[in-house]
């Protein structure tokens, strides 16, 4: 008993801890496949719409504001879906672009507007989806390097 005591007596007094600084972080989502798709096709619907708001319809405003919604869907994508980014962002590039695109009146007139400015917007497109390509292949090879380590 008199050595139980002296060895609770002799331990050391538990740290305190002091409230530190808030540490804010990036939100990091991990988005299933039929997620990033939704994400990525409202988020340039959105920008679609506000670039023909404020920019009267800037065709290459709207490819720039496509790059940074390629990198954000191929990073919120979560690990066991993440081959899903490429696909959906081209269809996505396509939704965001009906309201940017140009309407000679009626179904036809957009569908013509659509197809032009997928066209001649094919440079952000493939830029933006070769960006998320790069970044899935990277994520995918790790995520299988480290799947092999634990089986």
């Amino acid at each position: 008993a008199a050595r139980g005591a002296r060895q609770a007596g002799s331990a050391r007094p538990a740290r305190e801890t002091r409230p530190g600084p808030e540490v804010r972080r990036l939100p990091n989502p991990r988005l299933t496949g039929l997620g990033s798709g939704l994400f990525c096709a409202g988020a340039m619907f959105l920008l679609g719409c506000l670039d023909q708001l404020l920019l009267g319809a800037s065709p290459a405003a709207y490819g720039v504001l496509f790059l940074p919604v390629c990198v954000l869907t191929a990073l919120w994508v979560r690990d066991g879906d993440v081959l899903t980014a490429p696909v959906v962002l081209p269809l996505a590039f396509a939704v965001g672009l009906l309201p940017v695109a140009e309407s000679g009146g009626g179904a036809v007139g957009r569908l013509m507007g659509l197809v032009t400015g997928l066209a001649t917007e094919a440079g952000w497109l493939y830029g933006g989806t070769l960006v998320a390509g790069a970044i899935v292949l990277i994520r995918r090879a790790a995520w299988v390097r480290s799947r092999r380590g634990h089986g």
